[in-house]
């Protein structure tokens, strides 16, 4: 069987975009969906941002956004890139001067609003200081806070108000001159944001950044950031996303990377299969997978694992991957590698054991001797 098998039905036909550049990492075009968070430190702390920044980096956060609320803010920013492994983006509200602070400081990106910076004169200032200094920008639009005159054109915060703020924004840029820059629409609503999506995805072939606002905590909002989210990717809409949730940033990534893994759109780290457990269960399935969740997340290969409390679809589904351990029964389960059975081992030593093969077969591929499994 081919480790690659041609799948016409899984094949996602991603929207065509322009590309702009994010410090170093491309987004749009034909760049890889590019996975962001937010900190949520007081940016006047240099050392903590650094650090959950670092944190977010180390799961494999591409983008970090720091808010930039006051001059202390944006005077901390430039050490704050200065450090950072990854580009920064300056999230910035109502104050001009703070978007041409953190342009000036190194921000690889400028989250704003033209149509809250102020008069038209302060927008051209802000957009002159990010050309001057290689930085894009990004059009936020939010359900939660549209313009007064599309309030009372459409009545309340719709679809539709939502793609006109979005296209009047990038007027403004284009009016300048300025074209590096990328949009998102989003609402906490998840029918509102996909529908604003979809539109504004037809309207401009703009990088589209993707995000379901105020999703809420780490269980609710990662299954309504994955329902909204997932659906319009699966559309090919979205060229960089943010998971928003009341958690840790760290969590935010984790779970972006999830979304997209799902459809096939990145690979990072291991792909556990597992079951869900029942009484036919050879070995403690669910405490196994926490376990080795936790034991395996400094690998960055992108591979699969399987691990199957019992051998009717454990043998299935070790068949299409990497590494696998199925069964379990009378103390000990079947090990597969690449897909093949190879030895027996005792459940008191399996644990210790998969990390170790993992790590082994990692290493294989990333030497290039072995191609890894494509899980279905």
């Amino acid at each position: 069987m081919s480790l690659n098998p041609v799948r016409p039905w899984r094949n996602i036909y991603r929207r065509k975009s322009r590309q702009i550049q994010v410090g170093n990492v491309p987004v749009g075009g034909d760049a890889p969906i590019s996975v962001q968070t937010m900190t949520n430190t007081d940016t006047r702390d240099v050392a903590a941002t650094v650090a959950q920044v670092q944190a977010a980096a180390d799961v494999g956060a591409d983008i970090v956004r720091v808010s930039v609320p006051d001059e202390a803010s944006a005077r901390a920013l430039k050490d704050i890139v200065r450090e950072s492994p990854v580009p920064i983006v300056a999230d910035i509200h109502f104050h001009y001067r703070r978007g041409i602070e953190a342009a000036e400081a190194g921000a690889a990106c400028l989250r704003i609003n033209p149509g809250n910076i102020g008069s038209p004169d302060r927008v051209r200032e802000v957009i002159s200081a990010a050309r001057d200094h290689g930085c894009s920008i990004r059009i936020g639009v939010n359900a939660g806070s549209l313009e007064r005159h599309l309030l009372e054109k459409y009545g309340e915060p719709c679809p539709d108000a939502m793609i006109e703020s979005g296209l009047e924004h990038i007027r403004i840029l284009q009016d300048n001159d300025f074209h590096e820059f990328k949009i998102s629409v989003k609402a906490s609503d998840v029918f509102m944001a996909a529908a604003a999506y979809q539109g504004l995805a037809e309207a401009t072939d703009a990088p589209i950044h993707l995000g379901i606002t105020e999703a809420g905590g780490l269980t609710s909002g990662t299954i309504k950031s994955a329902i909204g989210l997932g659906n319009l990717l699966w559309m090919g809409i979205g060229d960089t996303v943010r998971v928003s949730l009341s958690a840790d940033p760290v969590e935010e990534v984790k779970v972006g990377y999830e979304i997209l893994k799902s459809l096939g759109l990145r690979h990072r780290g291991v792909n556990i299969i597992s079951c869900p457990s029942c009484a036919r269960q050879g070995f403690d399935v669910i405490k196994t997978v926490e376990t080795l969740e936790q034991r395996l997340e400094h690998i960055k290969t992108p591979m699969s694992l399987s691990i199957i409390g019992c051998v009717v679809n454990g043998p299935g589904e070790a068949l299409m991957t990497d590494v696998g351990f199925t069964g379990g029964g009378a103390g000990a389960g079947m090990v597969y590698l690449a897909g093949a059975q190879s030895h027996k081992m005792s459940n008191d030593q399996m644990i210790d054991h998969i990390v170790e093969q993992v790590e082994k077969r990692a290493a294989e591929i990333e030497a290039g001797e072995a191609a890894p499994k494509a899980a279905e």
